[in-house]
């Protein structure tokens, strides 16, 4: 119980709360409170933080300004708050932590942490009290050896060399879990796959008197099987993955004999309805129906849940209540992204003379935001800047770093209906890179014509702030991260004509189906699908146009190629990612095998050699070559989407006569306007 007493220490100096005192404290095995007498009853929270994404402080490193609307030093002051209303709580941190912002990359690539270091993630992690943690898939987006090293590991794999006599490198205060991911060498969980935390909680005895009690609290936890195919490069031939629902159905028995008195599933992923495969991606629908878990933590779908508003169709399935919190009757709970939520499920415990049981029907379950209803934040803890200072300022001035000009705006605040200005310079990176890799690397693929396809990675998703926006002038490293937001390796699948069509069709249910004859505002943009699965081509060779009055699957029309219908037997490569090229998004035909370069250099890596090499940037070379077009249609009504308000110049500055701005406020009390697009220019 080492790293876990060493975590309760901390958040007890940090919060100075007098009931964590006693309430949960850390037992030492063996010792501890007489047992509790059956009829006692107890509360106990669990507190969530998912997907921080290395977002420690409310700043936007790729606008070098403060962003009130993230940062875990917000939701620290909703961790202090909650366990002043939870004096018995554990809180726990589901995955996604250690890389998605330029302090992440600067500490892992530009100037990496020493072994006597702690990143700035775990610094504040450990600051907070975190008593335990899982791990997302972007855990391995820099490699084993740096995972090793920044979770004070002893990774038993290939590639990975440890002195097994010396200490390990600093790391957490707090166990990491991890029950699916194994070791090749050794067949063995390459974290430890469930932790029993025994804590002494404030209770009442059956006679309505306070008492101290022991429970045991049992964490397991899992990480999406694709990790094996996103990260590839890191991963392949040194872990092996287990099916989410298999590695439950195999520790959780295991826990339970060993006293677990409850056990939560630390699972980072979402909920698909789809019938389970071991390979599933969001699998927690299943997993929920394993018996023996009293709680879940989900993560990875960068939603709040529960959420009773939500129209999405993994939160309206049948045994999911999206109000109470529960799936299958599981008390569950999802704490957005970038430290925008807490996650806090309220355990209403009764004991029965041998183990504690969860009382289903007074199990509260929240995510709370940071934003309050009136807008305005919570305020941030200052002693978690502090903590960070130096970490910050060397970040600022590393993403300072000029690396050419511009003379145009780059942004993807109109990405959804046509604007390329921070698509195009993606598309030509890849697509010169992969020319110039093909001719040194792979003579055989030398006559196959080269395309690339990219997306904007920021469409507002996680608020009206979150667009990609390089204005004119000097493009520094920043900008670049701005442009490519995530840490992707660059890879090339070959594929065919039919496989071309197909990608686009399955790009192109960004859209909702249009009615022409409805008079009523519609919907144009589909935000259930991602804005980074938007994938498009800004070839001047292939023309396309996306008819949104047809069903999934019949809108890529007019498909042409050099002037031409495109012939299905056509043959292409084709740039992308290794998310993409590896299944990411669940793209037709798209499942590693046809991938024909895995470039030893990231995505971003090679954006900033382009613009490096190309040093002036134009609108007409760099930002304004569409491939694709909305289908002409007389529609009755508005054809309505959101973006920041204030920003029509932008639309036309990319040629976009069609775009009006209705609403400067759209009314949903998240500071979007509401624009509208004529889709029958």
């Amino acid at each position: 119980m080492r790293f876990a007493h060493r975590a309760h220490r901390a958040h007890r100096a940090y919060f100075a709360l007098p009931a964590l005192l006693t309430a949960c404290a850390v037992v030492p095995q063996g010792g501890g409170a007489a047992p509790a007498p059956a009829g006692t009853e107890a509360t106990l929270a669990l507190l969530e933080t998912s997907d921080l994404h290395a977002h420690v402080l409310s700043y936007d490193y790729y606008k070098l300004q403060a962003d009130p609307s993230i940062g875990l030093e917000r939701t620290a002051t909703l961790i202090r708050q909650a366990r002043a209303e939870y004096p018995n709580n554990l809180l726990l941190d589901n995955g996604d932590a250690l890389q998605g912002t330029a302090l992440a990359d600067y500490q892992a690539l530009v100037k990496p942490v020493g072994c006597g270091q702690t990143v700035a993630i775990y610094k504040a992690m450990n600051q907070l009290g975190v008593d335990g943690a899982g791990v997302g898939n972007h855990e391995f987006n820099y490699g084993l050896a740096y995972l090793n090293q920044v979770t004070g590991s002893r990774f038993d794999v290939d590639g990975v060399t440890a002195d097994a006599h010396a200490a390990p490198c600093a790391g957490p205060n707090f166990p990491i879990v991890l029950a699916n991911i194994y070791s090749v060498k050794t067949k063995q969980p390459l974290f430890a796959p469930y932790r029993i935390l025994t804590r002494r909680i404030a209770a009442t005895g059956p006679d309505g008197k306070p008492l101290t009690a022991t429970i045991k609290v049992g964490i397991i936890g899992f990480a999406p099987p694709g990790v094996l195919s996103w990260d590839k490069a890191w991963l392949d031939g040194k872990v092996y993955a287990e099916g989410v629902r298999e590695a439950a159905q195999k520790y959780i028995p295991q826990m339970r004999a060993e006293g677990a008195d409850l056990v939560v599933a630390i699972s980072h992923a979402g909920i698909d309805g789809a019938p389970y495969t071991p390979q599933m991606e969001n699998a927690n629908y299943y997993l929920a129906q394993v018996p023996g878990i009293d709680a879940m933590l989900m993560g990875h779908a960068h939603l709040p849940f529960p959420n009773p508003a939500s129209t999405l169709a993994a939160f309206n399935l049948p045994g999911v209540d999206k109000r109470k919190g529960t799936v299958h009757g599981v008390p569950t709970v999802m704490a957005n992204l970038w430290g925008k939520h807490l996650g806090v499920i309220g355990l209403r415990l009764k004991y029965d003379g041998k183990r504690w049981l969860v009382d289903q029907e007074r199990t509260t379950v929240e995510a709370r935001a940071i934003q309050h209803p009136d807008r305005s934040y919570v305020a941030a803890d200052a002693a978690i800047g502090a903590l960070v200072a130096d970490e910050h300022a060397a970040t600022i001035g590393y993403v300072k770093t000029p690396v050419g000009t511009s003379d145009f705006r780059m942004s993807s605040y109109f990405a959804d209906v046509g604007d390329v200005s921070a698509i195009e310079l993606v598309n030509q990176a890849q697509t010169a890179y992969v020319q110039d890799y093909v001719k040194a690397n792979l003579p055989q693929y030398a006559a196959l014509p080269v395309l690339s396809m990219a997306s904007p990675f920021k469409t507002g998703a996680a608020g009206v702030a979150d667009y990609t926006d390089v204005k004119p002038g000097a493009v520094a490293l920043n900008n670049a991260a701005d442009l490519y937001l995530y840490p992707n390796a660059l890879h090339a699948v070959k594929i065919d004509g039919a496989g071309l069509k197909a990608w686009l069709e399955k790009s192109a249910e960004r859209f909702n189906r249009i009615d022409p004859a409805s008079s009523t505002p519609q919907e144009l943009v589909n935000t259930s699908f991602a804005g980074y699965n938007f994938d498009m081509l800004t070839s001047a060779d292939v023309s396309y146009r996306i008819d949104v009055t047809q069903p999934v699957g019949r809108r890529i029309v007019d498909l042409h190629y050099q002037g031409a219908p495109l012939s299905p037997a056509q043959e292409f490569l084709v740039a992308t990612n290794n998310y993409r090229a590896s299944g990411g998004g669940n793209f037709p035909g798209l499942d590693g095998g046809k991938t024909v370069v895995a470039a030893p250099d990231s995505s971003r890596d090679v954006l900033i050699a382009y613009i490096r090499n190309t040093r002036q940037l134009s609108r007409a070379r760099n930002g304004a070559s569409r491939s694709w077009r909305f289908a002409p249609v007389a529609v009755k009504g508005p054809v309505v989407f959101h973006a920041a308000p204030g920003l029509l110049h932008l639309a036309r500055e990319a040629g976009l006569a069609g775009v009006t701005q209705l609403k400067t406020d759209d009314g949903g009390g998240k500071g979007f306007a509401l624009y509208a697009i004529d889709l029958s220019q």
